[in-house]
């Protein structure tokens, strides 16, 4: 039997004209970089690029109880949000493992919850499980949407040209409006995974390659990034990633995830096991660490502390910005404070570090 093929989104013919090099990745075909991940990565940081994250997975949630709904099923306080706004949260199995990490968009008439493409499937069942006895629909419109992440302090100067209004402009951070982009009916929301300024615009699946050329060819052209620059801008601001630094192995509070969670209701699924963890303490502790001497560190390598291993690389990367070896790491918790010394295993050479408060980059200041 042959092997399933990957899929595609609606922007692989863009990528394949950009010279994009492409890799699996959660079932899809997507750009790993368009020849430079470091340019990529500093144009980000410097300018303005653009990402295709349209293998996200986008599961629409409505019904006179779809709100009561979402208050079981995910775990932060969604009485903080109304229409227009947005909310970084979390789902949760019955034993308080992470089924995913996501942002919950709350909009006139329903809400939108944006998923990590590998947890979609999972993320659908566990709604559908929970909405037994309540008055919801929920949806997978995950093949309708293309999302496209426009990220860089040159953002407005970029899309401002392309927008029917100014209200995409004028968003605070986590708000979300619809409005027009290139002609296009898409949502328009101020969110976004590196630290800088910028928005993801959603739209009908078969019109964004519209949205991507004229972003692409305007005033202020956006550069393509790919998943490369993306995992190397989110390690920098130490944000996890599902398969890396959250699973169904562990619960919210050791990935310093407490903010995440209402944990003065605790009415959400797996609510119990986030009360042990506040009443015991986790033994673990989610860190970031910055090399001292050169070196990568990389996933599954082993933490020490004088001499003894204390934890686990669940991230690393060279950052372009410090050039040097960062990462993230799950350490015992009587060694997780900051400037606590430590050393990573790196394929049998010990490579000196330091535990580092989050985000290992300074957020920008424009992203507020």
């Amino acid at each position: 039997m042959s092997a399933i093929s990957p899929r595609t989104t609606s922007l692989h013919d863009r990528h394949l004209a950009a010279g994009a090099k492409l890799g699996d990745f959660a079932g899809w075909q997507m750009p790993l970089d368009y020849g430079s991940p470091r340019g990529e990565h500093l144009v980000v940081r410097g300018g303005v690029g653009m990402f295709d994250v349209s293998h996200m997975g986008q599961i629409e949630v409505s019904g006179p109880d779809a709100r009561a709904l979402l208050v079981r099923g995910l775990t932060n306080r969604l009485a903080a949000i109304g229409p227009g706004q947005a909310q970084y949260t979390l789902m949760l199995d019955d034993d308080g493992g992470v089924i995913d990490d996501l942002i919950v968009y709350a909009l006139i008439d329903r809400h939108l919850l944006v998923v990590n493409a590998a947890n979609r499937a999972a993320c659908w069942a566990r709604m559908e499980a929970l909405a037994t006895g309540y008055e919801v629909t929920v949806a997978d419109r995950s093949d309708e949407i293309a999302m496209i992440a426009v990220q860089g302090p040159l953002w407005e100067r970029a899309l401002g040209p392309l927008v029917g209004s100014p209200a995409p402009l004028g968003l605070e951070y986590f708000e979300v409006t619809e409005d027009m982009v290139a002609s296009v009916p898409a949502f328009v929301a101020r969110t976004g995974y590196t630290g800088e300024p910028g928005v993801e615009i959603m739209c009908p699946w078969d019109l964004a390659p519209r949205v991507w050329d004229a972003l692409a060819c305007g005033s202020t052209p956006v550069t393509p990034a790919g998943l490369v620059a993306r995992d190397t801008l989110r390690t920098e601001m130490g944000y996890p990633l599902y398969g890396n630094e959250l699973s169904s192995a562990r619960g919210p509070l050791p990935a310093g995830l407490r903010w995440a969670c209402d944990v003065e209701g605790l009415a959400f699924a797996g609510a119990e096991a986030v009360r042990r963890d506040l009443e015991d303490g986790p033994i673990e502790r989610l860190v970031g660490f910055i090399f001292d001497a050169p070196g990568i560190p990389r996933p599954g390598q082993d933490v020490l502390v004088d001499g003894s291993i204390v934890g686990t690389v669940t991230s690393g990367t060279l950052s372009p910005t410090l050039e040097r070896g960062i990462g993230m790491a799950y350490v015992a918790a009587g060694s997780a404070t900051p400037d606590t010394e430590i050393v990573v295993d790196v394929r049998g050479r010990p490579r000196p570090a330091h535990i580092v408060r989050r985000p290992l980059v300074a957020r920008s200041p424009r992203n507020d």
